[in-house]
């Protein structure tokens, strides 16, 4: 039953990945595919750059939403249905329940880079990546996105703040969160390394001091 169970909460993650949210409020609002502009990039910080703050808004929280909702789902379905309420949480279950959830939240990140509803030409996963640290480990979460905020602010790069994010996330897991799954580490060690090799053009821009900033300030 568990292979079943990974399969279909695997796939149902993919699907809600694979919602090209940018994509689509882009196409249906301003006639506009954001993919053909900017930084050809189907993800919330194109979104901010091609169409505007509040579409910008709206893909973010959609994306995070469905991250969370994709990691978070095997917890809400299988410790509802299965693990009985009148029974105190039985550790192989639990630990059978965070597995499924590592698996569903990596093929969402999948989805949201690979999109099957949109020619398989997504965005970079991060949005996505924080909502399903979100359903996993909220606290690493907010630590993340905590730094992600202060490297954003000082440098102005969307993207360098992501990434040094992605890096602190292993670590935070590791050694502040005193995790003790090995699954749960080499999960916070692929979400890291899928970060940053979806940011590679940008690297290369950093590197030559081509790469766009934002003001988050600015009116």
């Amino acid at each position: 039953m568990s292979f079943i169970e990974y399969i279909g909460f695997g796939l149902i993650a993919y699907l809600l990945g694979s919602i090209p949210t940018a994509v689509w409020i882009g196409k249906a609002y301003y006639g506009i595919d954001v993919r053909d502009h900017g930084s050809k990039n189907a993800g919330a910080t194109n979104t901010f750059r091609v169409l505007g703050k509040k579409p910008g808004v709206i893909v973010l929280l959609i994306d995070v939403l469905k991250g969370a909702l994709a990691s978070s789902l095997p917890y809400i379905v299988k410790y509802s249905f299965i693990v009985l309420p009148d029974e105190g949480p039985n550790d192989t279950a639990m630990m059978t329940i965070l597995n499924i959830q590592i698996v569903a939240s990596i093929l969402a990140v999948v989805g949201h880079v690979f999109p099957i509803f949109a020619g398989f030409r997504g965005g970079k996963g991060v949005a996505t990546s924080l909502g399903v640290i979100i359903g996993l480990q909220p606290i690493a979460a907010l630590i993340c996105f905590g730094v992600f905020l202060i490297v954003f602010i000082i440098s102005k790069y969307v993207s360098l703040g992501a990434m040094v994010a992605a890096v602190v996330f292993p670590l935070v897991v590791h050694f502040v969160l005193k995790n003790e799954s090995p699954w749960m580490t080499l999960f916070s060690i692929v979400l890291s390394v899928l970060v940053i090799f979806a940011h590679k053009k940008n690297i290369g821009r950093l590197a030559r001091g081509e790469e766009s900033r934002m003001n988050l300030f600015k009116k």
